[in-house]
């Protein structure tokens, strides 16, 4: 019981009592937590690409094993003919997964991209909130008691644990997406 009167202490004295401070610790925390969203929607994609090329060099490498395959079928060479077919079956699973793999880069960079423009479009608003308290409490006291109650409603730590459900439930969607794809094909 004392210890969390302790700690109910000190988070009060952790908050700021400027309330354009409170908003501007809001801002860079929203604005890190986008530069870590379009980082990963950017690693997403540069595997996208990866994985394009790799479907295209799996493709390719069947239609060479398909001609190759072709003449020692014409030669009647049954080893080489098995051989081949094996071959051809890796080629084959590893461009199914490539191909899986690519489908879900592509979705989850897509996901991510929706919510970095939400936070973007979240920091905007809070950026002209702030130069318009900024405006406000030159003007008086009135205003900086309302902006205390709006400070207290965009709290840190709500904002930033609902932005990171947000992106959580997207890969969910995602992940749920994808099975039922899965099951319909299947």
């Amino acid at each position: 019981m004392f210890f969390g009167l302790f700690k109910k202490q000190k988070k009060e004295s952790s908050r700021p009592a400027d309330p354009l401070v409170a908003l501007d610790q809001l801002l860079e925390n929203l604005e890190r937590q986008a530069a870590e969203v379009r980082k990963s929607a950017a690693t997403l994609l540069a595997l996208k690409g990866d994985l394009s090329r790799a479907v295209e060099r799996y493709t390719r490498r069947l239609e060479d094993i398909a001609s190759r395959r072709a003449i020692a079928e014409g030669k009647g060479d049954a080893r080489a003919v098995a051989v081949l077919k094996r071959d051809r079956e890796q080629a084959e699973a590893l461009l199914g997964s490539t191909r899986d793999s690519l489908e879900r880069a592509d979705s989850d960079a897509r996901l991510l991209l929706e919510a970095a423009a939400e936070l973007g479009d979240r920091v905007a608003e809070l950026r002209r909130e702030r130069e318009s308290a900024a405006a406000r409490l030159t003007v008086g006291g009135i205003v900086t008691e309302a902006l205390r109650e709006r400070v207290a409603r965009f709290e840190q730590a709500l904002v930033v644990d609902a932005a990171r459900d947000e992106v959580e439930r997207a890969h969910a969607l995602a992940d749920i997406y994808r099975e039922e794809l899965r099951e319909k094909e299947g």
